[in-house]
């Protein structure tokens, strides 16, 4: 009957909903794991401190920085956050977010079992992702202050970090050239009554590690958790209500083909770890180059991560990622199909 065609199509689409949810939440929470381990059991600074400040060198390290933490693409970007508050470049942060769903030991690897036969397609996938993400990564270099590219929650967070790092310069240090409430302190020195003295005089409601540990990845979860849900409710939306056959059908040319499985690789939205079994399936219908295309797209950009994305940076600023990230995959998949 005419009516059950549509309940089924929405029986397929929350299915598929809960898959790509039940996929990418184990990635999400370990990415947002590292990113609480990072806050409250290391010294960021330390590693920060040893990145190259020169925007090529940057490049490199943010993009091979996904082999010390090999999350996929749900799960780099709490990461990436932590780091941009913690006085990362903002250029060595986009390195990291594009790069890491690939530049990684678990993702080389599947991708080295999937395509076991055809060994150039590893290095062609670690290749390209790699001049893919050191061209987009020396772009964001030109910016040099990244306030006017993140969202406004983050940049106030930034600015607080920003001034608790400031030392106190000698001509305020007298608290009496100051404004505010004080109390009486240790050694009746005068305390000022800010956050720091707060958490000197009052104990904590968390007074262990571990109790700050699993409230941040609450928190964070919640904050990205929202987008994961929105971004994986279109993918599966689109995946159900768009024929897949228009894009398919795309399939025949050099051009078209590559442009086809861009687009799929962006509505799918399969998790980096185990896209190259999902690329093989159509390994008989479509060319290697666009094989390749999907495999390197896919993990930068799609539509469930464009939702993550949007929680670190401006809208304008994502669109640009989708644009660059798009332009350089396609150009450097028709340069493959013609060379191999």
């Amino acid at each position: 009957m005419a009516w059950l065609n549509p309940m089924t199509q929405l029986h397929q689409a929350f299915t598929i909903f809960l898959s790509l949810l039940v996929e990418a939440l184990p990635f999400l929470t370990i990415g947002v794991m590292l990113s609480s381990a990072l806050l409250i059991f290391s010294d960021e600074k330390k590693l920060i401190a040893y990145l190259p400040r020169q925007p090529f060198l940057g490049a490199i390290a943010g993009s091979v920085m996904g082999f010390l933490f090999p999350v996929c693409e749900c799960g780099n970007v709490p990461v990436a956050r932590r780091f941009l508050m913690q006085g990362l470049p903002t250029s060595v942060a986009v390195a990291f977010l594009l790069a890491a769903p690939t530049i990684n030991p678990i993702v080389i690897w599947s991708t080295w079992v999937a395509f076991r036969d055809q060994p150039g397609m590893v290095v062609a996938r670690v290749v390209c992702s790699l001049i893919i993400t050191i061209i987009i990564s020396w772009v964001f270099s030109r910016q040099a202050d990244p306030r006017p590219l993140l969202k406004t929650a983050l940049v106030r967070r930034l600015d607080y970090l920003t001034r608790s790092r400031e030392p106190v310069s000698a001509a305020v240090e007298s608290p009496l050239l100051q404004s505010g409430t004080f109390l009486l302190g240790a050694g009746g020195k005068p305390l000022r009554l800010d956050e720091k003295a707060v958490d000197l005089l009052i104990p904590p409601i968390a007074p262990n590690r571990w109790q700050l540990f699993i409230d941040n990845i609450i928190q964070e979860l919640r904050e990205l958790g929202g987008m994961l849900i929105i971004g994986s409710a279109i993918a599966a939306t689109i995946q159900v209500f768009v024929p897949r056959e228009w894009i398919l059908h795309l399939g025949q040319g050099t051009i078209s083909s590559i442009v086809a499985m861009m687009l799929l690789a962006a509505v799918v939205s399969v998790c980096s770890t185990v896209d190259s079994f999902f690329a093989l399936s159509f390994a008989s219908t479509f060319t290697t180059s666009s094989l390749l295309a999907f495999l390197v797209f896919g993990p930068m950009i799609d539509i469930k991560s464009i939702g993550l994305l949007l929680s670190i940076f401006q809208r304008r600023i994502v669109l640009y990622l989708l644009l660059l990230a798009g332009q350089l995959t396609f150009l450097l998949s028709l340069g493959h199909s013609y060379l191999f």
